[in-house]
């Protein structure tokens, strides 16, 4: 009886194991094999191919499921940390689905929407998708896909944030690269201007708690300085950042100044964070 399974097993290995191989895997572990002997391990020819395959099925996704105006591009991941000199082979990368003409595009251009103002649309939506895809788009990737410069990305950029009070997700602020003044002035004025939480404001500008934290701490010493008679040398020097960091913030306060905001009321203010009970139902609430 034994031996009969045996036999039996042994002629569905014949007659159906070759066919486990007629795919893209089982041809690249062949194609090891033969031409790179030095990967004679099957442990390291799984590993070779199962990485390979893996990479390939991400930059060569099936097509089928995009809908009319949609595109495959390869960004930054968002949980990548940008430093200075780091080169982009070293940084870890993230495929992502985006809509380049939306499914009402057309209409709006027949009612006499300007063209300008649909770019300024089709950024914003270029930014968030990639973001919910855990992509980061930089200002240079969206010029390319909408064909325009990445000095007019920046402008419209700006122009919708400042006209939706909120920071568009991408790689100049969630990994706060750049000179991006905008994300600074939108995240301090929720923090001090509108007293908002700190998770209030991590959900509304996609920025984690220590990267809100140090706009706390950073806006006070500055101010600190500024109120002080500091230059902003010697502010950069006393703060531990840059001359061109001290700048940026020299001109939100100088913009409060101007707007007759009590700079001392600042300095005193302190944050607020909400507490797991405030956190739990602000979920639930934007789970309706």
């Amino acid at each position: 009886m034994k031996a009969a399974m045996e036999k039996r097993q042994s002629n569905w290995e014949a007659t159906y194991g070759p066919q486990s191989y007629k795919t893209f895997e089982g041809a690249l572990d062949a194609f090891f094999k033969e031409e790179c002997p030095e990967y004679s391990g099957p442990r390291v020819r799984l590993a070779l191919v199962r990485g390979i395959s893996k990479m390939v099925s991400g930059y060569f996704p099936e097509t089928n499921h995009l809908r009319q105006g949609q595109t495959v591009w390869t960004t930054v991941h968002k949980g990548e940390k940008g430093a200075y000199g780091k080169r982009i082979r070293d940084t870890r990368l993230q495929n992502v689905v985006l809509t380049l003409v939306g499914s009402d595009d057309a209409v709006k251009r027949a009612n006499g929407t300007k063209l300008r103002d649909l770019k300024i649309e089709a950024t914003a939506r270029l930014c968030k998708e990639s973001f919910k895809q855990d992509g980061v788009l930089t200002n240079a990737e969206v010029a390319l896909l909408l064909k325009i410069s990445p000095q007019t990305v920046g402008k419209y950029i700006r122009q919708w944030e400042s006209d939706h009070g909120e920071v568009l997700p991408r790689r100049g602020t969630i990994h706060d690269m750049g000179p991006t003044l905008t994300h600074k002035r939108i995240i301090i004025e929720k923090l001090f201007i509108e007293k908002k939480t700190v998770q209030q404001v991590s959900r509304e500008t996609y920025h984690s708690f220590p990267a809100i934290q140090r706009y706390i701490g950073t806006f006070k010493k500055v101010l600190l300085c500024v109120r002080k008679g500091f230059n902003t040398g010697e502010t950069a020097y006393a703060v531990g950042i840059s001359q061109r960091l001290v700048k940026q913030y020299e001109e939100i306060i100088e913009e409060y100044r101007n707007k007759n905001y009590v700079l001392d009321s600042l300095l005193k203010h302190e944050v607020e964070i909400e507490s797991q009970w405030e956190q739990f139902f602000q979920e639930l609430t934007n789970a309706r």
